[in-house]
């Protein structure tokens, strides 16, 4: 049936030229050659009996959500015009569609530059597009909130955060010493960034354990 299908097609097209294209009898016979050629080398390679599979669009596999999204509830307001910008970025992110996300944080730091929140949102949005691995560009994102609000607790804890994905521990752990530092004492985020801490010893421990063996 696809051999029959494929000699109409070429029948039609060559009737077709000659009646409308006012081509000299040379320039047809070319023209079938040309048509005999093409169908010599479909009968070569071709397969019109075999069922057709073509190959699916990547779907954008769902990835599980990060830390950022709890931390940042205790740390950044949960209500206004930029956190709505990080929740719609974090469900993106969900979706697998994480360059989506960074494209809607731009979007938000272009309305609102002077945003730490939305600067440490895209610091951690280049991260998890980065497969983990702090880039310069997420760093100069956390870098630039840290600018912006010297005071806020939000940019080191993020940029530690990030790094501690990231595996470098010594930069972690420096950015989360700085921050105890300058916290008061009563500070509401003291405990967990301790916590954190205690748990880079740890890491470092099984690190030195296994590099022991």
């Amino acid at each position: 049936m696809g051999w029959a299908i494929i000699a109409v097609m070429a029948l039609l097209a060559v009737g077709a030229l000659w009646k409308f294209g006012r081509m000299p009898r040379g320039t047809l016979e070319l023209l079938g050659a040309a048509i005999f050629l093409g169908l010599a080398g479909y009968a070569w390679q071709g397969s019109p009996t075999l069922a057709g599979s073509p190959t699916p669009p990547k779907a954008a596999a769902k990835q599980p959500d990060t830390a950022t999204a709890e931390e940042r509830a205790k740390m950044f307001p949960e209500v206004g015009g930029d956190a709505m910008v990080l929740e719609a970025a974090q469900n993106l992110h969900d979706q697998g569609l994480d360059a989506y996300a960074i494209a809607t944080l731009k979007a938000g730091l272009n309305k609102n530059p002077r945003s730490a929140d939305l600067w440490v949102g895209l610091g951690n949005a280049l991260v998890v597009y980065a497969d983990g691995q702090m880039s310069p560009a997420a760093k100069l994102a956390f870098d630039r909130a840290q600018q912006i609000q010297p005071d806020h607790p939000g940019p080191p804890f993020f940029l530690g955060l990030a790094f501690a994905q990231a595996g470098q521990i010594d930069q972690a752990e420096a950015v989360w010493r700085g921050l105890l530092d300058r916290s008061p004492a009563d500070a509401p985020w003291r405990a967990d960034v301790e916590q954190r801490l205690a748990q880079l010893d740890m890491m470092r421990a099984q690190m030195g354990g296994a590099s022991g063996r």
